[in-house]
């Protein structure tokens, strides 16, 4: 039973991962004819990174302090 399961996963996992391949077949369309004319603009547009970054920096801050606690904590209980 085990390797049936084993034998489905792997099954999964490689027609998942081929799918990827053909996935994005066409090229990407080319920018506006005026792009970057009036101003200096680059080439990615304006993509935001800067909220996402602090919100994973926060989400890993939030997770560091909370497994300080608990380490303190259960070290306090085996004294």
């Amino acid at each position: 039973m085990k390797k049936l399961i084993l034998n489905i996963l792997l099954f999964s996992a490689l027609s998942f991962g081929t799918q990827q391949i053909y996935a994005q077949t066409a090229a990407a369309p080319p920018p506006p004819s005026d792009h970057g004319t009036s101003t200096d603009q680059t080439a990615g547009g304006g993509a935001p990174i800067g909220s996402g970054l602090f919100i994973l920096l926060g989400l890993a801050g939030t997770y560091g302090a909370i497994k300080v606690y608990q380490t303190k904590k259960k070290a306090s209980h085996v004294n």
